[in-house]
């Protein structure tokens, strides 16, 4: 969506924003991560013992790399050109 200004992003306050572009966080996403961060732990980067010793079954994505993906989703959602 195109915006003028970031005043007029207002109008979405409770509301649902139309869908992003979709991402797939596979495990190499992850790892790329873990590499970036130092972030090694197990339960992130080791698919045959998280699949063992996890209760989630499996390898799960960092909580921030979740977080880092907000920026993406807001590029992809919100156009300002004139900020650009």
């Amino acid at each position: 969506m195109e915006f003028e200004r970031p005043d007029l992003l207002k109008v979405w306050i409770g509301k649902d924003l139309p869908p992003s572009y979709f991402l797939t966080v596979n495990q190499e996403l992850i790892n790329d991560f873990a590499k970036a961060t130092g972030d090694n732990q197990w339960v992130h980067t080791d698919p045959e013992r998280a699949s063992r010793d996890s209760p989630f079954g499996g390898t799960i994505a960092h909580g921030f790399l979740t977080l880092s993906l907000l920026s993406r989703l807001l590029l992809d959602q919100v156009y300002f050109p004139r900020l650009r």
